[in-house]
């Protein structure tokens, strides 16, 4: 560690944010093609247990739609649950990307460039297992169409009004522009790959989607171009995104939803549980990769530190709600907030503070910013924790509503611990063929800021372009 303190970039100063002696471009190119055309036999480790999660999700899916939705523990009061709870947890894990990519790229922040690609690939996958959870839970998902506005022969228009209707638009509209931002940034490093390829598939496949790169000047001002208006316009879409989703509550009349503060509230907790999940997927694919002078433990850091702020904003945003539950005077949300605590549900409520407020305030320490296993121990916790959030703030307000004659005491089934742990599968099973088969840091970008990128670098021979 000694060793990376002193590596200074010569021009700006700062830590270097490619590591090692005489990095040549042509390095970089061969470290990141190196896990594609050359398989690690590790990565199988991953990709099978991940498929066979997959299976389980597929069945639990078909099992859903030949039976119903009454497999799932839903009952009287709480009509939601863990499908609203994972679709909420799906979309925050889907916010670090685009935070990564849009705004980080805004301000012009370099350190962004080793961690952007894989942190946009997991945006769409997560998007894609969120996507899951709202069409299946309405029980018909063959009559998903309805909520577009769609002409049609019994004159069925949505409701505008309606924050699940919000939804709708909010998330594709998402999810398109994330997807859209991803691949314009992999066009140049597909086109190298349609270089280097070794069989006609492969260059056949690489060049179809690389649409005739060649590396032009024009080619490189259109691409920059295009990924600045993109980055522009998934800047607002960081904060629209989850404040919709926040609104399926906040826009309630129900104690424990009915709260302006979940907007930011939601919003900062997306983006913590999102680098949590960026870190949790990096960390073994730095180290069976061979990516540790790529990605440093710089970047670990600074996502850490990332960590840090948002869970501190989440744990703020926590003692406020209670603070504005006392101060309003209203008794229904008072005693909403008293469930939370001490209710049926106190174990859920406690599990989400230690993880959510507690486990990051050790990135205070350096040397736990900086531990590669504490990160990802840490990271684990933050994800299980805003599940848990999510859960807390579904359940407890619903399991007590207003009459207590109604008042009933939500648990899942085996077919809703199945459906979670099932996602998990499709999740992982797209984020490994993507690694597998697309580069998993964006080559250019990264030689882009290396210091031999720089036309006042007076390096040696090592600085020519490869």
């Amino acid at each position: 560690m000694a060793k990376y303190q002193d590596e200074l970039d010569p021009i700006t100063g700062r830590m270097e944010l490619v590591e090692g002696d005489n990095v040549t471009f042509h390095d970089v190119t061969e470290a990141v093609a190196r896990p594609i055309e050359i398989p690690s036999s590790r990565w199988w480790i991953a990709f099978i247990p991940s498929v066979m999660l997959l299976g389980v999700y597929l069945i639990s899916i078909a099992y859903l739609l030949y039976m119903g939705t009454g497999i799932w523990g839903l009952n009287n009061p709480v009509a939601w649950g863990w499908a609203i709870v994972n679709f909420v947890f799906w979309v925050g894990i889907g916010h670090a990307g685009t935070l990564i990519s849009a705004v980080l790229f805004l301000f012009r922040q370099k350190w962004r460039t080793s961690i952007n690609r894989a942190a946009e690939a997991m945006t769409i996958f997560a998007v894609i297992c969120a996507l899951q959870f709202p069409t299946f839970h309405t029980g018909r998902p063959w009559f998903i169409y309805w909520p577009l506005p769609l002409p049609n022969q019994m004159d069925m228009w949505p409701n505008f009004r309606s924050p699940l209707l919000w939804d709708v638009f909010a998330v594709s509209t998402y999810f398109t522009v994330s997807l859209l931002f991803w691949y314009v940034g992999l066009i140049p490093d597909l086109a190298t790959m349609r270089d280097r390829a070794k069989t006609p598939i492969r260059r056949f496949a690489y060049g179809l989607f690389s649409l005739g790169w060649r590396g032009s000047t024009r080619h490189w001002v259109n691409y920059e171009k295009a990924y600045m208006i993109l980055a522009g316009l998934s800047t607002p879409l960081v904060l629209s995104v989850h404040t919709i989703v926040s609104f399926d509550f906040a826009a309630s009349q129900l104690p424990g939803w009915h709260t302006t503060i979940f907007p930011p509230y939601f919003v900062a907790g997306a983006i913590f549980s999102g680098f949590a999940m960026v870190l949790t997927l990096l960390l073994p694919v730095r180290a069976w990769f061979k990516l540790e002078h790529i990605i440093t433990v710089k970047h670990l850091e600074n996502m850490a530190k990332i960590i840090l702020l948002t869970g501190t904003m989440v744990g703020y945003a926590y003692a406020m709600e209670f603070f504005i539950a006392w101060y309003s005077g209203n008794p229904y949300e008072s005693f909403a907030f008293q469930n939370r605590l001490f209710g049926d549900y106190w174990w859920a409520y406690w599990i989400m503070v230690s993880c959510n407020v507690i486990s990051p305030q050790f990135f205070w320490i350096k040397r736990i910013r900086r531990s590669v296993v504490w990160l990802f121990i840490l990271s684990i916790f933050v994800n299980i924790g805003m599940w848990f959030e999510r859960f807390v703030i579904t359940v407890t307000s619903l399991h007590h509503d207003f009459l207590p004659s109604s008042w009933d005491y939500y648990s899942p089934t085996v077919w809703d611990v199945s459906t979670l742990v099932g996602s998990f599968g499709l999740f992982f099973t797209l984020f490994c063929l993507f690694v597998r088969y697309l580069p998993t840091v964006a080559i250019g970008e990264v030689k882009s800021v290396m210091a031999i990128a720089n036309p006042h670098h007076h390096g040696d021979s090592h600085g020519e372009h490869h």
